[in-house]
């Protein structure tokens, strides 16, 4: 065996080395394999390997692995089953075959792609509760009574009525509960689209879903909150305050338990970078991306973990993260520095005013119904004009690159 096998061949034993060490663990399944969200981030591997390499091979190889690793953690070493830690041991046994075939392809440029992100994603949520963590002892007080005030000042307090929907039929619940747990199903799904298609917007929509994150968790520190169902308790959703309750409420930061990841929602941030990314793939992608966009509004309001602003924040936050990520547009275009800086200052703004001004809000229902569908039109419209020029600029990048050759031909 040549020295680019047997390095080839150690790296293999590493990984192998690694998926099984984790796997066995016993503090990794229990703090993390049987947890939904990590659960169905490692299950996510699954779909970016057989999105990126389709083969039946890589199907029975990840399914036969991952029964081995199920057999060794329940025969062998008498870990309790359940239900989840099945996605966990799809998702570490996918990730062993995907790096597998990095490590043996001739040309492995792809696969490399497709590997580091599904790792990163699985990093990433795995982060996530250590950072969610950090900022509750950071934050023992939060914000959750400006939030909530805010939201009465509209005249309609959307998460109760969620909530009552949610808690009259649930079935709709159990979907809604579905859509958010299985975030990082369409996050893995238009990536390894993208990346399979060889777009150039595989790596800005991989680099956007990743910032969302540790950007969110900044802004988790400038406004700590939790969700109504954290203040209210076992009053949400049947019991909220009355309007004259709540405009005469005493505003104050107070003790809560919970994680502090309410303002923006970046359950909302994710879905509109996924929806906003599907842009150019299959048409049941799209719907896919769609899908998520609508059972995410309404579980993130219909659970109590978040309140109506939260959501409507999450709009210019996943412009900001967007724009900032769209690196093949040069910044000089002034579509990119648009959406970028209105996606940063009105994400500010909105924490400023809620922070400092809640009265404001309740001078007039029209002021915060102004605000909130400014927001959204304005967002979105920069989005457009956002896409509409990177679509120019390859446009451009293609016919210069056509009168290159031909001129060079000529000569």
């Amino acid at each position: 065996m040549n020295r680019g096998g047997v390095i080839r061949t150690a790296l293999t034993a590493m990984l192998l080395a690694i998926v099984l060490a984790l796997s066995s663990s016993a503090v990794f399944y229990n703090e993390s394999m049987v947890d939904a969200f990590m659960a169905l981030a490692l299950g996510s591997a699954l779909i970016t390997l057989l999105v990126v390499q389709t083969s039946w091979m890589n199907l029975t190889g990840a399914i036969l692995l991952g029964l081995g690793l199920a057999g060794l953690d329940y025969r062998v070493l008498g870990f309790a089953p359940k239900f989840m830690a099945g996605f966990s041991f799809l998702g570490l046994s996918s990730l062993a075959v995907l790096g597998t075939r990095t490590i043996w392809a001739r040309d492995r440029t792809l696969l490399l792609r497709a590997f580091f992100p599904a790792v990163l994603f699985v990093a990433s949520e795995y982060m996530a509760s250590t950072l969610l963590d950090f900022t509750e002892a950071l934050h023992p007080k939060t914000f959750d009574l400006y939030l909530y005030s805010f939201d009465c000042s509209l005249q309609v307090q959307i998460s109760f009525l969620i909530g009552q929907v949610f808690a009259r039929h649930l079935w709709f619940r159990f979907a809604g509960l579905l859509f958010y747990i299985a975030l990082p199903l369409p996050l893995a799904l238009v990536y390894a689209a993208h990346l399979r298609a060889k777009s150039k917007n595989a790596l800005p929509a991989m680099l956007a879903f990743l910032l969302t994150g540790p950007l969110g968790v900044l802004f988790y520190n400038m406004v700590p909150a939790t969700g109504p169902i954290h203040i209210f308790g076992t009053n949400f959703p049947w019991h909220p305050l009355s309007t004259w309750q709540a405009m005469h409420l005493v505003l104050r930061t107070i003790p809560v338990q919970g994680a502090r990841n309410a303002i923006p929602s970046l359950h909302m941030a994710w879905v509109l970078l996924i929806w906003w990314n599907s842009k150019g793939l299959s048409k049941w992608m799209r719907a896919i991306a769609l899908a998520f966009v609508i059972f995410t509004v309404l579980a993130t309001m219909g659970i109590g973990e978040h309140y109506f602003v939260d959501l409507v924040a999450a709009f210019p936050f996943a412009l900001m993260v967007q724009a900032l990520c769209i690196y093949p547009l040069p910044f000089r275009y002034g579509e990119r520095r648009a959406a970028f800086l209105f996606g940063t200052f009105t994400s500010l703004g909105w924490m400023a005013l809620l922070s400092f001004a809640p009265a404001f809000f309740w001078i007039s229902p029209a002021i915060p119904w102004a605000m909130v569908i400014a927001t959204i039109s304005v967002s979105v419209w920069l989005l457009h004009r956002l896409q509409n020029a990177e679509f120019s600029d390859e446009r451009v990048q293609r016919e210069t690159a056509t009168e290159a050759h031909s001129m060079a031909t000529a000569g």
